[in-house]
């Protein structure tokens, strides 16, 4: 079975008409299945109408006691899945201002409390100088002077000693030419100087890393029960618990065989030095 995008959302309804098929199929009442599966009957009922989402536990226990087919398990399980991935579109960012996706990421730091930024590409804006974050905006269309000052805003949560930060970024990630020379150091060297707060780890992988596979996309993990994936187009948000864990196990590969502390700075020194010369 194979989704577009677009059609994430369609996916809560359809595992829900499912569910319900199932059960009718079987000649199951919602009071029995809900009795065997040890929930009440207003939340298989809540789950079966789409008002409550079934986590996947909740899921495979229902199909277990419906003896449903092996069919049928892979193909609730994958809308189940499909139920807690979201997909937002670039373009819908754009339409709607970029500045309330700068108040959504806030929203996610203020109520995170570990939180971990995997970044192949760019530096992220909790990390970025003025001159970086005004770049990296440069294809965004409108005026993007209010989403500049709320990503700078947004750098204040780097200083709660309450949350845990975790970067990693890559050699490519941190001397790509998002600047002309003089500004990439002075970006480099706000890294280094940001690696020094208690709560905040940055992480390097120069390209010599060759004991892991390469990278392919940003994410990041807030605590353990959110992750989002972005692309060129948009961005996926994973709320299943399974693609969390997956994440975090990639994240927690990557570093392994990172730098951290004096042996990263002494690595931004260098790469400073570079664009200097």
């Amino acid at each position: 079975m194979t989704f577009q995008p677009e059609q994430l959302g369609q996916s809560k309804a359809v595992l829900a008409s499912s569910l319900r098929e199932l059960r009718k199929r079987v000649g199951l009442s919602q009071v029995r299945l809900a009795q065997r599966c040890n929930m009440s009957q207003t939340k298989l009922s809540n789950i079966e109408t789409g008002r409550v989402g079934p986590s996947l536990v909740d899921v495979e226990l229902i199909l277990r006691v419906l003896k449903a087919s092996p069919a049928e398990v892979v193909e609730v399980t994958s809308l189940a899945r499909l139920a807690h991935t979201e997909w937002q579109s670039k373009r819908a960012s754009w339409r709607t201002g970029l500045e309330k996706r700068q108040a959504e990421l806030a929203g996610l730091e203020s109520e995170a409390t570990v939180l971990r930024y995997f970044l192949p590409a760019m530096v992220t804006g909790l990390l970025a100088t003025p001159e970086y974050v005004k770049a990296s905006l440069s294809g965004s269309p409108g005026d993007k002077s209010l989403t500049v000052a709320r990503k700078l805003e947004r750098q204040a949560v780097l200083y709660d000693t309450t949350k845990s930060f975790r970067f990693l970024l890559t050699e490519q990630d941190v001397r790509w030419p998002v600047l002309h020379r003089a500004a990439m150091a002075v970006q480099i060297d706000r890294l280094a100087s940001l690696s020094h707060l208690p709560n905040v780890r940055i992480g390097l992988l120069p390209i010599t890393s060759t004991e892991v596979r390469g990278p392919m996309n940003t994410f990041t993990v807030y605590d353990q029960h959110l992750t989002t994936v972005e692309t060129f187009t948009g961005r996926l948000v994973f709320q299943d618990s399974r693609d969390v864990a997956a994440h975090l196990s990639i994240f927690e590969a990557y570093e392994q065989v990172a730098l951290f502390d004096e042996d990263a700075r002494c690595l931004l020194a260098e790469w400073a030095s570079a664009f200097r010369s």
